[in-house]
Parts: C-alpha cells; structure tokens; sequence
C-alpha cells in the first residue's frame, strides 16, 4: 500500500479504491502505523502552526493562541483523533451481526481509517484558521466514504444498509463531539475573547 497513491485514489476514486482495498491484506498495525498514524499528523502539525501564528476569529471577537496552547491542541488532537478512529472501527464491528454482516475487526478497521483521509488530508488548511471550513466540508465528505465503506468492504445487504450506515453515523458524531469538547475544555477554557 503506497500510502499517497491510496490518499489520492480514496479521495479522487473511492468506488474503484474501496474494491482495492476489500481485497487488499492489511494488518490493523499497519493500517496505523503506514496510513494514520502519519496522516492524522497533518491536521494536528498544521493546527499547532496556524493557532500559533494566526488569530482565531469568530466574527467580532478573536484571539490567538500562545505556544504551550497550540501544542497542547495538536497532542490532543492527534490522539484523540487515532482513538476515535479506533472506537468508530469498534461500534462498526461490533454492530455488523445486528444489520446482516459478519464480524471483522480488520474490515471495521479499513472503512473507519481510510474514509478519515479526506479530513486528514485537507487538515493542511488549518495552517490558516480561517480557512477552517474547508476542513469541515472534507469531514462531511470523509461521511460519504464512511457510507461507501460500509457499503462495500463490509458488503451490508441492501435492506439494512441505510440503517447501519446511520446508526455509524451517529456514533461518529458522537465520537466527534465528545473529542471536540475534550479539546476545548483543555485548551480553550482559559481564553477570554476579546474585541476584534
């Protein structure tokens, strides 16, 4: 598995590469220490830079944040990302009997790691905080390839595929959530706003 060729084919190709990647022989070590470990740095490396250099602006309030802060956002972002990523796999796994799937942790493994590229990916937009929402819309389309994940690694009959692929999709929000306000609470509780 080259790892850019995969990022760019999940992206750019994902029905032709998620049929590569059903078939594909990965390890769950290698599908963190050759893929995510290394992609998820991207959004957490490009966040310390831009919430060091730049002000974070919410219409008519901003600030900026110091050193210590920016590295402690990155660190926890990067963790808690590489463990949602893990649980999502897990809810995935472990749901599959209720919706007609067999149970394979290394299948669950493959949908929750490969369709985070895109979010991962484009998290090189953080370099700059108000660009942000491009990093956004690249999460929404890391949730299309969630649902093509599904669809075809995890071969969900097609009665129930809508209701697993939501019942996932709820737990990733979830999963999201409880991430962002973990981050929050640690970095930003201090901040107070202040005029723009």
């Amino acid at each position: 598995m080259n790892l850019v060729d995969r990022a760019k084919n999940i992206i750019l190709n994902p029905s032709k590469e998620w049929e590569v990647i059903k078939m594909e022989t990965i390890s769950n070590s290698d599908l963190f220490t050759k893929y995510a470990l290394i992609l998820a740095a991207i959004p957490a490396v490009c966040g310390f830079i831009g919430y060091s250099l730049f002000n974070i602006s919410y219409g008519l309030f901003s600030y900026k944040l110091s050193i210590g802060s920016s590295i402690t956002w990155a660190i926890l972002h990067y963790i808690l990302t590489l463990g949602g990523v893990y649980v999502l796999a897990f809810i995935i796994d472990a749901l599959a009997p209720t919706f007609g799937c067999t149970k394979d942790l290394n299948a669950a493994l493959k949908i929750a790691v490969f369709c985070y590229t895109p979010a991962w990916v484009f998290g090189v937009f953080n370099l700059f905080p108000v660009l942000s929402i491009i990093v956004l819309l690249a999460s929404i389309y890391s949730l299309i390839l969630l649902y093509m994940g599904l669809e075809r690694v995890k071969s969900v009959p097609k009665d129930k595929m809508v209701a697993y692929f939501i019942v996932t999709l709820i737990v990733a929000i979830v999963v999201y959530i409880i991430i962002g306000v973990i981050i929050n609470g640690v970095v930003f509780s201090g901040y107070y706003l202040s005029e723009f």
